[in-house]
């Protein structure tokens, strides 16, 4: 890719001239803050997107995508971070959508199964898609690319709903076929990853890229300061606290998921002031649910939830917001955040109803815009304007105008569910660091977090959920990357 330019309809500025260049036979990292133009980058290679300006090369012809079906045909595939497959089909009812216009049943299978041989990859052809693991499915759309004879792989976020140990089978996976020959690139946020898989990493920053180098030559510290510009402080040393009285208990609770089937299956859990309490385990073991009921957003069947004492079980959000607790969603954009309101008017969601910013059901204009000024100036928010709608922003200043938002409610609980989920490196660290701070201000905190690295590094207990049970719990000082990945697997 040479010299790729693009601007939006609305003069935004994603690609500034950008060179790329990945080579087949190797694992090539794409390193970026949010915002600073992978995925646009990506999109245009893939063909979702068309370049104000550039060319593409191919083993050296010039090419340009019209649609991702042009890019297929001509070997380049891409695996998004939400996979494409059916639920309701099984696995080689899936493969089939896919499959050569004069291609039977039986020679698909066939070519399958060579795959299988071929890689030490079993694949469970005839299973429901619903009812495989996460690693699996990934699996599948690895072996779908492959049917379509894929030389060129784009892997967008790969292990962010994996458990250790299906990261480390895909990463086998990924070294296989690369020595097969294919090209790789890996997008990731994850620096440690980055390090072990690649071979080569480019970084880009604000549209410009910054460098292209071998990851041998490189380590964490020297990518994270090339992807932010300056060099992180890192979070610090951890105090050590005494927890206080437990002022969040969930005592028993089942709760039913969307599919009517038991997705919290009789949890019991407590926060304690000056605490975080680390909830681990892979996406779609029962954490959304348990956190949803707790938070007022779905009801719970049986059980009990107290807060700072009272019982609040199916209480509403209004009214735990106003005992005293409150939530950062694991889904900023569709829960967290009113993308077409404005920066000040966002940063008042969850008490817009109150004084002093709203009399007699009419909003005190003047007051929002103070409490948007004190999110932006206090949270390091970079946004145009506080009348700009917060759509535009970048996701890491999103996630801050909703930490600031909620902390300066005065809260005493705080829910925090995948609160660093695709920021980079920067922003992770900032939420981090504010996370730690509110622990130290004697909050209770319940962290929600698939990243174990994450997990690690913030609880004083550890918790694990698999498949609706708390399988698990751990001291911090006890607990390690292998006794998490293991009770994550539901190895008890």
């Amino acid at each position: 890719m040479v010299d790729i330019h693009k601007v939006y309809p609305d003069g935004t500025i994603a690609l500034k001239g950008v060179d790329f260049e990945a080579d087949f036979g190797e694992i090539h990292g794409l390193l970026g803050e949010n915002g600073a133009g992978k995925t646009t980058l990506m999109r245009i290679l893939y063909g979702e997107l068309q370049p104000t300006k550039g060319e593409i090369y191919i083993e050296g012809k010039k090419t340009r995508f019209r649609g991702p079906w042009e890019a297929l045909e001509s070997g380049l595939a891409m695996v998004h971070q939400h996979f494409t497959l059916v639920e309701s089909f099984t696995v080689f009812e899936n493969l089939m959508l896919i499959a050569k216009k004069d291609e039977t049943p039986e020679s698909l299978r066939r070519r399958v199964e060579e795959l299988e041989r071929e890689l030490n990859l079993p694949i469970p052809l005839d299973a429901t898609v619903e009812g495989l693991p996460v690693g699996v499915q990934q699996r599948v759309e690895i072996i779908k690319t492959l049917l379509r004879e894929a030389r060129i792989l784009i892997l967008d976020e790969p292990t962010s709903v994996l458990t250790p140990l299906e990261t480390k089978e895909l990463f086998a996976l990924l070294k296989k076929l690369r020595d097969m020959g294919m090209c790789i690139i890996f997008i990731s946020h994850k620096l440690k990853e980055v390090m072990e898989i690649t071979d080569r990493v480019t970084v880009l920053r604000k549209g410009l890229k910054v460098d292209t180098v071998r990851t041998e030559d490189v380590d964490e510290r020297t990518l994270a300061t090339m992807m932010v510009g300056r060099e992180l402080a890192g979070i610090g040393e951890r105090k050590g606290t005494r927890p206080g009285e437990a002022l969040l208990k969930v005592e028993d609770l089942w709760v039913l998921g969307d599919r009517g089937q038991w997705a919290v299956k009789g949890v019991s859990l407590e926060v304690r002031r000056g605490e975080i309490l680390g909830l681990a385990g892979v996406e779609g073991n029962g954490q959304m649910e348990l956190i949803e009921a707790i938070t007022g957003l779905r009801r719970a069947h049986k059980g009990k939830v107290t807060l700072r004492g009272r019982d609040v079980t199916n209480a509403s959000p209004r009214t735990l917001y106003r005992l005293g607790m409150a939530h950062i969603p694991s889904d900023r954009q569709n829960v967290g955040l009113i993308l077409d309101f404005s920066v000040e008017e966002n940063s008042i969601l969850g008490i817009h109803w109150d004084p002093p910013f709203a009399r007699r059901g009419v909003l005190d204009l003047s007051q929002v815009r103070r409490r948007g000024e004190e999110v932006v100036d206090k949270f390091g928010v970079v946004a145009p304007s506080l009348t700009a709608p917060v759509r535009y922003l970048s996701g890491g200043n999103q996630q801050k105008i909703i930490a600031g938002r909620e902390i300066l409610k005065g809260a005493e609980v705080f829910v925090a569910s995948q609160p660093t989920r695709g920021l980079d490196v920067a922003s992770t660290e900032y939420i981090r660091k504010l996370l730690l701070e509110l622990r130290d201000q004697g909050k209770a905190i319940l962290l929600v977090s698939t990243d174990l690295d994450e997990i690690l590094q913030l609880s004083d207990r550890i918790a694990v959920m698999y498949e609706g049970k708390i399988i698990g719990e751990l001291e911090r000082g006890e607990a390690t990357m292998e006794k998490l990945g293991l009770l994550m697997g539901g190895v008890a």
